[in-house]
């Protein structure tokens, strides 16, 4: 069959549409011809919006040799360390037009100055607005007057498996690489290790210096920020992971509003995966949803009247496949907000509303340095609430006194106390607050013994 130059043509300008009508109809190539249509448009449409960033960090690099006391006897003085400029190269999407650049966390991490370079090769200084670890984004504001084009972010909840997709960015630092593919899979999680569990998988190779870069759909919008490889030697594979751009608007959202931080829902429950013996036990067709194995008192769960042994199955009528995507839908329906969730109870579904809201600081933290004469001589230690667990990465029901933080060569570091430790109990006696800590600790018998929490693990020690 022979297509005349028109209709080639026609088809053409229909694959490289920016746009198309939402409900329109996904097809596959129909001959060989259609095989030879470019995506050259749509990069020409997207690939400006889409920069390279360098960030630069001051390390201290020890002088082992001149770390000996003999040196420093010799000399009269220790030799100071040696500073050393480490670089490291990502890439990030432009997402207003005032210059909001997003990015991933891991690119800028510890970054002491950081730039960026447009596709047309001028480079500019930015500032970093707010960052998140947990959900591996950052958000930068470039430090100019000028108006950039930015990528339209796409609904991400459209997505489907095998969309067509490009992925952009700058891999290895060869400079800008567009890569195309298609959508493997979704919801992904367990991919790294992080608070974060919803990824968007895809086979466009994505290598290092690509992440921060963009996954963009066929209408020439973002649907990803590109982040994480699984890879045996360094290089792609075909399984790459993407942030969906549902995530990323809602923190970019926050960060133009001026938090410091992305606060994601407080719910007062803990959930566990529905395993297959676990679906059998409770009547369910599928090993699928988010498992309520607690609920805390005076929390929110509490409140919608979901209870221990019930499944929740959907959010908005979006299925939740696990505990993660439990996560995502209520980080990304947003604070405020009143969200329906699916619950099955015995095997009958029902409906409750959950109002969304951050965690409260149920107690006030009261952070107090100790002194003294004891072991936790040199420990910040401070109330614990669902705020503040929020804050440490901590899972919210823990309850105690927490160590924030050890002064460098003190008694509470040299005995081995860590940060995120939670003190429950000292000479028999329950530890509550951080101030009957320190009148526990006033109480000198030479002799203590100690009861930690440390990561679940309960901890008894003697010192004397």
């Amino acid at each position: 069959m022979v297509l005349s130059r028109t209709l080639f043509a026609c088809l053409a300008l229909t694959l490289a549409a920016p746009a198309f009508a939402e409900d329109s109809v996904k097809t596959v190539p129909s001959s060989a011809l259609e095989m030879q249509l470019s995506f050259a448009p749509l990069v020409k449409q997207t690939s400006g919006s889409v920069v390279n960033v360098y960030a630069e960090r001051i390390v201290q690099k020890r002088q082992m040799m001149f770390d000996d006391p003999f040196f420093e006897q010799f000399f009269g003085q220790r030799m100071p360390n040696r500073t050393e400029k480490q670089s490291s190269l990502g890439s990030g999407v432009i997402a207003t037009a005032d210059g909001m650049v997003i990015t991933n966390n891991h690119v800028i991490e510890g970054a002491d100055d950081i730039k960026v370079a447009l596709a047309d090769g001028r480079e500019y200084p930015c500032e970093l607005v707010m960052k998140d670890e947990r959900v591996d984004l950052a958000v930068l504001k470039i430090d100019a007057k000028e108006t950039f084009t930015p990528l339209p972010l796409g609904d991400s909840d459209k997505v489907e498996v095998g969309d067509l997709v490009l992925a952009i960015g700058n891999p290895f630092g060869v400079g800008q690489t567009v890569t195309s593919g298609i959508v493997s899979a979704l919801a992904r999680n367990q991919v790294v290790q992080s608070e974060f569990g919803f990824f968007i998988q895809t086979d466009a190779a994505i290598n290092p210096g690509n992440s921060g870069g963009a996954l963009t759909n066929m209408k020439g919008e973002l649907i990803g920020i590109n982040t994480a490889i699984f890879t045996r030697g360094g290089g792609s594979n075909g399984v790459g992971f993407a942030i969906p751009a549902n995530l990323v608007k809602a923190f970019l959202k926050a960060a133009e509003s001026g938090a410091s931080s992305f606060e994601r829902p407080y719910i007062g429950a803990t959930f566990e995966p529905v395993t297959s013996e676990v679906a059998e036990a409770l009547g369910l067709k599928r090993a699928r949803g988010a498992l309520i194995v607690k609920v805390q008192e005076d929390g929110p769960a509490a409140a919608a009247g979901l209870k221990p042994g019930e499944v929740v199955t959907a959010v908005n009528g979006i299925e939740v496949e696990h505990p993660d995507a439990l996560g995502y839908r209520l980080a990304t329906a947003g604070l405020g907000s009143t969200v329906k969730l699916t619950v099955l109870d015995s095997g009958k579904a029902g409906e409750t509303e959950l109002t969304l809201a951050g965690p409260p600081e149920t107690q006030p933290r009261d952070e107090r340095l100790i002194k003294g004469n004891n072991p936790f001589a040199g420990a910040v230690v401070a109330n614990l609430s669902p705020r503040l667990a929020d804050e440490l990465h901590m899972s919210s029901d823990q309850q105690g006194v927490v160590i924030l933080k050890l002064q460098n060569g003190s008694p509470a570091q040299a005995v081995g106390f860590q940060p995120k430790d939670i003190i429950t109990a000292l000479n028999g006696s329950e530890v509550t607050s951080s101030k009957g800590l320190q009148v526990l600790l006033a109480d000198n018998q030479g002799f203590w013994q100690v009861e930690i929490n440390r990561g679940g693990q309960r901890i008894r020690q003697i010192f004397r």
